[in-house]
């Protein structure tokens, strides 16, 4: 037998928003078949909760809070492929978008690992549309950027160029981007964006706790503290985030607006502020 016949295998696995039906059919079995999982917080406590826990490792990381180096996560994922291990590597939305798998790849490749990558539906785009926001619209926009709201901070300077995305008069999809709201937004208005440009925030995108709180560039960051939207959450800016409003009375599970004040938005806090997740 080879070397490589005795290793194990890595599968860098994308689970989707957070709803479990929203899994593709070759991530569930993988994730069945797995001898461990190691996941982030973002697969939401519904996926987690289908793994037995002598099968899963937490290897979340949380903006503010405590966080699993990447270094550890990279050496572990060789560790047990070499112990002849079938690893999954449980992700959020897509292992490719924000999500740290190209870092993991290039890793597993250099140590001689053998992996392959399951594409996950992302968040930017599965998002925004359970809350009943397309990111493109022919009657509004025919373009969409996507970028991180949360930069490695070791970086000297910011790679995301708020002016030019002021400029192409597209959707704009910020991920991870609750914190430094209030500075990207600062950021466009100051580029020329309209002040009443439509934004939406999303919290726990397809979760069962899902929130939607909608507002303006001049408003949001108001909204936002005013509906204590907390991460894991998605900016949407453009005129597609005031769709939401024109279809939300005929749309299914998209969630209850934040500042909506009802029974079922205060039941849906205190849900929140008992799970203890990011």
């Amino acid at each position: 037998m080879s070397e490589n016949d005795e290793l194990g295998v890595v599968h860098l696995v994308g689970s989707g928003p957070g709803d479990p039906e929203l899994l593709t059919l070759k991530a569930a079995r993988l994730i069945d078949e797995a001898d461990v999982v190691l996941h982030d917080k973002l697969p939401g406590p519904e996926i987690l909760g289908m793994i037995p826990e002598e099968r899963r490792e937490d290897v979340g990381k949380r903006a503010g809070g405590e966080w699993t180096p990447q270094e550890y996560t990279n050496a572990r994922l060789v560790e047990l492929a070499r112990e002849g291990k079938t690893v999954v590597r449980l992700k959020g939305g897509d292992p490719f978008v924000f999500g740290r798998g190209g870092e993991e790849m290039e890793h597993l490749a250099e140590n001689g690992i053998p992996f392959d990558v399951v594409p996950g539906i992302t968040s930017a785009v599965g998002g925004p549309g359970a809350a009943g926001i397309p990111v493109t619209h022919r009657d509004y926009v025919s373009s969409v950027s996507f970028v991180t709201g949360h930069e490695d901070p070791t970086k000297d300077e910011s790679a995301v160029n708020w002016d030019a995305l002021a400029a192409t008069g597209g959707t704009l999809v910020v991920l991870m981007g609750v914190g430094k709201l209030p500075l990207y937004t600062a950021e466009l208005r100051e580029a020329g964006m309209d002040a009443e440009t439509p934004v939406a925030l999303i919290e726990r995108a397809t979760w069962p706790d899902m929130r939607v709180a909608t507002g303006t560039l001049e408003t949001i960051v108001d909204v936002r503290d005013e509906a204590d939207i907390e991460p894991p959450a998605i900016t949407i800016v453009g005129e597609v985030a005031a769709t939401r409003d024109r279809v939300k009375a005929f749309l299914r599970d998209g969630g209850v607006d934040a500042l909506a004040g009802t029974a079922e938005g205060d039941e849906t806090k205190s849900a929140r502020a008992e799970d203890g997740d990011e």
